[in-house]
């Protein structure tokens, strides 16, 4: 049996996943309101929002030596193993949250949860890098990480939604259901990596290792394994640094929006969560159009001829300087249309620019060190961010939040700086 254009099918099974792992990571900030009316009625509104930062930074620190982990974990069991494991046990961990009784529990769950979620990255930029030519990668990112988007669009409402007729116990049973399900298609369907998979197409299979130009280290016209440097050796390359600190500075924007969205609506505009599921979904729907526009801009351009290097830089600074002044508008959102509209537009130039950020690795090094390189630069981000969500209470006190987004327009400079001066060249490196 041979399948067309298998590659599509892994992508968008991965692409399903991280919708999954964004739903599951957004439950608990929809849910918030009537948790902490339930679980801590005597703590103030400022109280329960540090509670909730607490409980964001244990996901956050979780999930950033989860990636560093799951980064090894992919290179020694492969993709699909990996996966499996990744989302089997984040899964189980969003059901447990049922059983959370305050903030220790809490804490022992999302800390799971976060170590499992992790793989969903590393594992994705591995999975691109083995299944996709040069050319293709960057749209093939951005349309997983359009699942983000997703995620957060259908999450919000349809958690919301479902307070009507379930308590945030049952919610959580349901949501870790889903990924256990998921399981059952990627097994069946990725047996293998292109080059020795049963139901690839010869054409197919000659297509992407032939456009895998960074795995043809010996130049000799046939692709091979690339430049796989040790760890040690690894971080002596300065582009190495490059995406590491462009990651570690763009991602915490992200974050800032992911885990305060619906808190914010809550407490600048005083929603509830029935209110905040009818605005809470707008920014995602930004985020999602600019995880295509910037991968399906970054295919179209080096089918056009341009570099790579041109190519990354280019769409980097699009997304950069898209996101600028918008977080500096959000100091003076006006009302609550507006506020989500720019935050959609902010979204739009992250995704726009981090999908391109997060190809880097495969557009320097070779398959077998994509992961390991991805779990370092994802482990500096979700650090990063999770100084900036215990920041936030401090930041926020009182409810205004332009302290917090004047940081995040600083963190938009410094990633793009890291990228322009760090990495001179984005192009297959080779051996010292």
């Amino acid at each position: 049996m041979k399948i067309k254009g298998l590659r599509w099918w892994v992508i968008t099974l991965i692409a399903i996943a991280t919708i999954i792992n964004y739903i599951d990571r957004q439950s608990i900030g929809v849910l918030w309101p009537d948790i902490a009316e339930d679980l801590f009625p005597e703590k103030t509104n400022d109280e329960r929002k540090e509670i909730f930062a607490l409980i964001s930074v244990i996901f956050m620190f979780s999930y950033a030596f989860g990636q560093a982990i799951f980064g090894k974990i992919l290179d020694w069991v492969g993709t699909r193993i990996g996966f499996a494991i990744s989302i089997g046990v984040w899964s189980i961990a969003t059901a447990l949250h049922a059983l959370a009784q305050g903030v220790l529990s809490f804490g022992i769950f999302r800390s799971i949860l976060g170590i499992a979620e992790a793989g969903n990255w590393p594992g994705a930029a591995k999975a691109n890098a083995e299944w996709f030519p040069t050319k293709e990668r960057a749209f093939a990112q951005g349309l997983f990480n359009s699942g983000a988007a997703i995620g957060g669009i259908i999450a919000i409402p349809v958690i919301a939604f479902l307070t009507v007729y379930f308590s945030w116990q049952t919610i959580f049973i349901l949501v870790g259901l889903i990924g256990l399900l998921w399981l059952i298609p990627w097994m069946y369907l990725v047996k293998s990596p292109p080059k020795s998979h049963p139901w690839i197409s010869e054409e197919e299979r000659h297509y992407i290792l032939t456009g895998q130009q960074n795995q043809d280290i010996d130049e000799d016209g046939s692709p091979d394994e690339g430049y796989n440097p040790s760890t040690g050796k690894l971080l002596t390359h300065k582009q190495s640094w490059g995406v590491i600190i462009s990651s570690a500075t763009i991602d915490p924007i992200w974050w800032l929006f992911v885990v305060w969205i619906p808190i914010y609506l809550n407490e600048v505009y005083g929603m509830d969560v029935k209110t905040i599921g009818l605005y809470g979904w707008v920014p995602y729907v930004g985020a999602m159009l600019g995880a295509w526009f910037g991968g399906l801009f970054a295919q179209n351009r080096l089918k056009a001829g341009w570099s790579v290097d041109k190519t990354r830089k280019i769409i980097i600074t699009i997304g950069c300087l898209i996101m600028l002044p918008s977080l500096l508008a959000m100091a003076n959102p006006g009302g609550p249309t507006s506020a989500v509209l720019i935050m959609a537009v902010i979204l739009f130039g992250f995704q726009t620019a981090i999908g391109n950020v997060q190809t880097l690795p495969s557009d320097f090094f070779g398959g077998k060190t994509v992961g390991t390189l991805s779990g370092i630069a994802g482990m500096a981000a979700k650090l990063t961010a999770a100084g900036l969500i215990y920041l936030v209470p401090w930041l926020t006190s009182g409810g205004n939040y332009s302290p917090a987004f004047v940081i995040g327009a600083s963190m938009a400079v410094i990633a793009l700086a890291s990228v322009w001066i760090l990495c001179p060249k984005i192009a297959p490196l080779k051996p010292q």
